[in-house]
């Protein structure tokens, strides 16, 4: 009978781990935006209709009018109507053909570990495989301005010191303009303006959008959303992945909206309204995998030779939560929840403030986890003494137990009752064992979403091989490191960092102090390889975390059971009797 359970076990296991790796690629298929996009095909694409339902009109946007033509991403920048962008963190260029910042790529990250992979592109424009971009315009009249328009610009470059000016006059002798300026970090302030030139008064709505495709999108996962982000009525909203957003059609939250745009895991385009009233702020499904991000004002009617003024912020940039909280405290309400940080938000941030600190002082953000990762372990030791005393405790009163149990075996009220009493007599408390492991769950798996969320491990290398701490470990055993010239299927693509995930945790439990019925010693002998197996596509730097944690609970459990000689010889008795 036990062999049939043990190969049951191992039938099983072997489905959960060839599952676990078709599910992941199912749900969750590569995509990055870092990806290199002068590489990528050309996808003929069309202009998206209205969502279902939608009216269209001022208060909407309506669609993109025309269809487009497909654009390589090096014929796109060729363009002469362009304006240079050039700051600390962003370069790109401003198009003047529709008052579009659909040009930015980030200097402070690369796309691939590669030196000279150049830097990761966020913004591309309309037409392009990967486009992404950010609009500013007018509504007047009900009607959209057209997104075709050619703007004049009175400078050459956008910098921190110099802004650029963008100015047009409609065919009704209305004139526009939209004032673009830039902090040092991935900020953009637009100040659109329009004054009424025409001999009627003009009803004229300033709008400001964030159009994107999600082929180039990252997953949107349990611990790091991806897709339609904000904070409306003083809330975080992001209930939706794309594909939801998809079959919604649109999404205009309640309240009022105080940041809205879409996140990446590493990445963020967000904009910011300003004091004047919004009509309309939401996300739409443009269809053909487009979606927009939407903030309309409401429409003022402006006499003539009267006019009108309305600031709009746009976040283009990385999720570097320093600069996030920065802003935060400039006033954006939860700026800095853009990243996913969840419940455990009050134990993330000191955690990644620690890696912070330890990687500024070891120069290696893999020893800076090893380092992190005995930190927590050490603050957590009394915790763990308390615990293997409890055990400790409870052994010694095991016999006392027994007797009870035997003595009360047909009247389990008193046996209950009169074991209450032993364990008062005694001073044990048999949950004292628990409450250790409870504690500890909120901080590990506050450590595992830093490690997840923080941009600061992004393509970072530890040592050897292992180049990337946010990737899998690239080494895999069943091609020799790459010396045989195969690529091994997702779930077999095993590494070192993973084998030593499989055999120090297979060691911790071997030490563990409870003496197991054959099933349960047949579940944890097969436990740690199964978790090799699944947990081998994560992260380095989560593999590295956890084997240094096993590494460290070897050592603990060692030291304890010095402390605590009747745990090892309790459970050596057991198991002997068992055996």
């Amino acid at each position: 009978m036990d062999n049939r359970n043990f190969l049951l076990a191992v039938v099983l296991s072997g489905l959960l781990i060839l599952g676990w790796d078709l599910g992941m690629r199912f749900f969750y298929p590569e995509a990055s935006i870092s990806a290199p996009m002068d590489a990528a095909e050309p996808v003929s694409q069309t202009s998206a209709a209205d969502a279902p339902g939608t009216p269209k009109g001022a208060s909407d946007l309506g669609a993109d009018a025309g269809k487009m033509q497909v654009i390589k991403l090096n014929d796109a920048l060729a363009s002469p109507d362009r304006v240079v962008i050039d700051t600390p963190r962003i370069a790109g260029s401003i198009n003047l053909v529709g008052a579009r910042i659909d040009d930015v790529v980030l200097k402070d990250y690369r796309q691939t570990v590669k030196k000279d992979s150049g830097p990761v592109r966020l913004f591309a424009p309309e037409g392009t495989p990967d486009q992404y971009f950010a609009e500013f315009g007018f509504v007047t009249g009900g009607v959209r301005q057209p997104s075709t328009a050619r703007w004049q610009a009175d400078g050459a470059k956008l910098t921190p010191e110099t802004p650029v000016t963008l100015t047009r006059t409609d065919a009704d002798g209305v004139s526009y303009a939209i004032r673009l300026s830039v902090d040092k970090d991935y900020m953009i302030t637009a100040e659109q303006s329009a004054t009424n030139g025409s001999p009627a008064a003009a009803i004229i709505q300033p709008f400001a959008l964030i159009k994107r495709t999600d082929r180039n999108a990252t997953p949107d996962q349990f611990v790091a959303h991806a897709g339609p982000v904000g904070v409306f009525g003083g809330t975080l909203w992001d209930p939706h992945s794309y594909e939801e957003l998809a079959e919604l059609g649109g999404e205009k939250p309640e309240g009022a909206a105080s940041w809205l745009g879409f996140t990446d895991q590493y990445w963020l385009s967000a904009l910011v309204p300003g004091k004047g009233e919004t009509d309309s702020a939401g996300f739409r499904s443009l269809g053909d995998s487009l979606f927009r991000s939407d903030l309309i004002y409401a429409a003022q009617t402006v006499p003539t030779a009267g006019s009108l003024s309305q600031q709009t912020r746009l976040y283009a940039g990385a999720k570097d939560s320093e600069i996030l909280d920065s802003y935060e405290d400039s006033g954006i309400t939860y700026f800095g929840k853009a990243i996913s940080w969840g419940w455990f938000e009050i134990i993330e941030k000191p955690i990644l403030w620690l890696l912070r600190t330890l990687n500024g002082l070891v120069g290696n953000f893999g020893v800076a986890i090893i380092l992190l990762t005995v930190i927590i372990r050490g603050a957590m030791f009394p915790i763990a003494q308390k615990q293997f005393a409890s055990m400790a405790a409870m052994k010694a009163i095991q016999p006392k137990m027994k007797e009870i149990q035997e003595r009360f075996k047909d009247d389990k009220q008193r046996q209950q009752q009169e074991i209450m009493k032993l364990y008062k007599d005694e001073k044990v408390n048999p949950l004292a064992g628990c409450l250790p492991l409870v504690l500890q769950i909120p901080i590990f798996f506050a450590l595992y979403k830093v490690l997840v969320l923080a941009i600061e491990m992004r393509h970072e290398p530890f040592f050897a091989w292992i180049r990337d701490l946010s990737a899998p470990d690239p080494a895999h055993i069943l091609n020799l490191f790459g010396m045989l010239p195969y690529d091994v299927p997702g779930f077999l693509a095993i590494g070192p960092l993973a084998i030593l995930l499989g055999v120090t945790m297979w060691l911790t439990f071997k030490l563990n102090p409870t003496a197991m019925d054959p099933v349960q010693q047949q579940m944890f002998a097969i436990m740690p390889w199964i978790l090799m197996f699944v947990m081998a596509p994560f992260a380095a730097g989560l593999l590295l975390y956890w084997v240094t944690s096993n590494i460290l609970t070897l050592a603990q459990q060692s030291y304890l059971y010095s402390k605590h000689p009747q745990l090892r010889a309790a459970a050596a008795k057991e198991k002997a009797a068992k055996g």
